[in-house]
């Protein structure tokens, strides 16, 4: 396929809530493009931006995926992004790689959870918004309603560009409120003409309120609206992709994207009125340290990040680059001034989801892919040694919940880590470590069901199967009172012997101080050189827990006296001592458990709050606050992690899947008693069990 200048490109992003058809509607654009033969059906695995198998099996969208249609001469590369809030990251890359984004909404639902949260990508960003009202001819689907929630959420800019004929099973077609003419569907063919009779006076209204938002724009336009009372077509799409381009109107569409009515209109829109590359600029950093702008240019030098990385278990790591500036070849070498590292091109792929086609170089402004680059990772940036430019990497948000994992036979500890960190390089809001304190192994993730995702993975493309054990709650242990504590160590074995003696203060710190030690000596009591065994020897100990094995924190240690013999005196001998003095005061001390507290931000449709918050409150949940925002409510609340190990399982039950959380960790807080004693037992027993094996 011939390479193309960025006014021959488009690079759109299509986002929005789960399940309001994007995967199909991207499947109908390029159906209606001629890119594909037939739409495909997500049921089936038929859709070519869902070719995973797990996105297959659960009929979700799980991966960032590209797919490219050429429309009047352009070329759109569309980047079909999923909308379940755990997989937000993928819809941010793909705003941030495109130039525009397309946000669906369906025609029952509305506004939802994601909606809000692709828009705020797109408004980060400063990305145009092309808006599309999908499944027009779903049962209760309802144009105006969404239009109208549209511009309660997001301001008078929502203006639409079409208004339906008819609506859910009798939806056929589309009025165009630029051209004033109708597109309507008959026995499998569009038939463009007039509009329908029961539907001109309603368009004639909608075209006066799109023409005098697009006159508002420029004083030119104004005063011929006001000369001429309306526009042409000819002077309002200049003007509207002017306003479109500026983020001052965002245009509303309709489509049913299952029988393919409206996609050519998308087509139309995407070609007429998002704007190309050309005019994108990014600001990076060059090799000096100096900020440098890099502009969409194929004169200058190469720059290309990128923004995605599917590792294939048969074809290696596929990188998906957006290009900058410059040009790309297949074969060419270049650095990747990220790393410090060259990288060797062995082809370069234009996406069509699963499928690659095969292009001789790439220009800026295009979105390709590179297979089997060697040092190259997602936010890397890929450019030219001598002229070195590094753009900025996205941030990846924490992962939420932590899964202890075990291989189902042994010796697979190895493969577990080598198939994770592949899954990694595709997904970085994955986390994958070792638990110094309970030397297990922890997959980290958003959410249970993202956890799951990836271990279903390390089975299907790795052959490696592992044991999923609920998260393990990282309690701490604290004091709640002074205590003074004396240890000492003396011990006669012939010849030298050991001896140490300290004496010491403990106290109870406000949260999040960790430890303090404080040196009180005076007089020599102790050497100064055998004070930092002292220190060493409580350390070591502290770590281990009193109660129940969590590590001891917020609390202060003074060394305040002690003895010491010239001879039998040693470092060992004080840490010994040190260690014997803190058993002595956390049993006066009067030690407690701590549990960690998460902040909590459920976003969810009215009609579930009371549920909801009857399921906090079950929860040992505190309600901070709440939003309502027209069909929504997002309540904010502080919770035990403890009680939040299965909360994604219980929301989406409560919800019906439309119900979605955030958490982040907010401060350690007692445990109460009541529940205290059934943790130190549990750990306790914990304990037994690994004693017996």
């Amino acid at each position: 396929m011939k390479p193309l200048s960025a006014p021959q490109l488009r690079n759109v992003a299509v986002v929005g809530h789960n399940t309001v058809g994007k995967t199909t509607l991207v499947a109908a654009l390029l159906h209606a493009a001629g890119a594909i033969t037939r739409p495909g059906r997500i049921d089936d695995g038929t859709c070519p931006t869902d070719f995973d198998s797990e996105e297959i099996d659960r009929k979700i969208s799980i991966n960032l995926s590209v797919a490219h249609a050429v429309h009047r001469d352009v070329r759109i590369n569309f980047l079909d992004a999923p909308g379940y809030g755990i997989f937000s990251p993928e819809a941010r890359a793909a705003v941030s790689a495109a130039d525009a984004a397309i946000l669906v909404c369906d025609a029952v639902s509305g506004v939802e959870v994601q909606t809000e949260r692709a828009w705020k990508f797109a408004q980060e960003f400063e990305r145009p918004v092309l808006i599309v009202v999908n499944r027009m001819d779903r049962e209760r689907a309802s144009f105006d309603r969404v239009v109208e929630q549209l511009r309660k959420r997001f301001g008078r800019g929502v203006v639409p560009l079409q208004i339906p004929v008819g609506e859910e099973k009798s939806f056929r077609g589309t009025v165009d409120l630029v051209r004033m003419e109708s597109h309507v569907h008959e026995g499998g063919k569009r038939v463009d003409g007039a509009i329908p009779g029961d539907l001109a006076e309603r368009a004639k209204a909608e075209h006066e309120a799109l023409v005098e938002a697009v006159a508002e724009g420029e004083d030119d336009l104004m005063e011929k609206f006001f000369a001429q009372g309306t526009l042409d077509a000819a002077d309002i799409l200049p003007g509207l992709k002017r306003e479109i381009v500026e983020r001052k109107i965002y245009p509303v569409l309709c489509a049913a994207s299952a029988s393919g009515i409206g996609a050519v209109r998308i087509l139309d829109a995407c070609v007429a009125l998002l704007p190309s590359p050309e005019s994108r600029r990014i600001e990076g950093t060059g090799k000096d340290g100096k900020p440098v702008v890099v502009f969409c240019n194929e004169k200058d030098h190469a720059v290309a990040q990128v923004f995605k990385t599917v590792s294939d278990p048969f074809a290696g790591r596929i990188s998906y680059l957006r290009v900058y500036a410059g040009h790309f070849q297949s074969d060419g070498n270049y650095w990747n001034a990220t790393k410090g590292a060259h990288e060797r091109f062995s082809g370069l792929f234009l996406p069509q989801g699963k499928e690659h086609v095969s292009v001789p170089e790439a220009h800026a402004g295009d979105i390709v892919a590179v297979a089997k680059l060697k040092e190259t990772f997602t936010g890397d940036t890929l450019t030219t040694k001598d002229n070195a430019v590094v753009l900025p990497v996205l941030s990846v948000p924490e992962a939420s919940i932590a899964y202890a994992i075990e291989p189902k036979a042994k010796g697979d500890e190895d493969k577990i880590s080598t198939a994770l960190h592949k899954l990694i390089e595709e997904d970085p809001s994955l986390a994958f470590q070792r638990d110094e304190e309970t030397k297990e192994f922890h997959l980290a993730g958003a959410s249970q069901l993202h956890v799951e995702i990836a271990v279903a993975r390390l089975k299907k493309r790795y052959g490696v199967e592992v044991i999923l054990h609920p998260p393990k709650v990282p309690y701490r242990e604290t004091i709640t009172k002074k205590a003074e504590a004396h240890g000492r160590h003396k011990k006669q074995t012939g010849g030298h012997g050991q001896f140490a003696d300290c004496r010491i203060r403990v106290e109870p710190l406000p949260r999040g101080k960790d430890f303090e030690f404080v040196d009180d000596i005076y007089g020599g009591a102790i050497p100064r050189n055998f004070i930092p065994a002292v220190e060493k020897g409580i350390q070591e100990v502290r770590r281990k827990g009193f109660l129940a094995g969590y590590p001891m924190v917020d609390f202060r240690v003074t060394l305040y006296d002690g003895q010491y013999h010239d001879v039998d005196s040693s470092e060992l001998a004080f840490k010994l001592a040190g260690a014997l003095a803190y058993k002595e005061a956390m049993a006066a001390a009067k030690p407690t458990l701590l549990e960690p507290v998460m902040n909590v931000e459920i976003t969810a449709p009215n009609e579930y709050v009371g549920d909801l918050m009857g399921d906090l409150s079950s929860r040992r949940g505190k309600v901070e606050g709440m939003d309502a925002a027209d069909e929504d409510t997002v309540i904010k609340a502080q919770v035990p992690m403890a009680e939040l190990l299965t909360y994604g399982a219980q929301l989406r039950s409560i919800t019906q899947g439309r119900g979605s959380f955030h958490l982040e960790f907010s401060h350690y807080a007692e445990v109460p008693h009541a529940l205290q004693e059934k943790v130190i037992a549990q750990s306790k027993a914990g304990k037994e069990a690994v004693k017996e094996a």
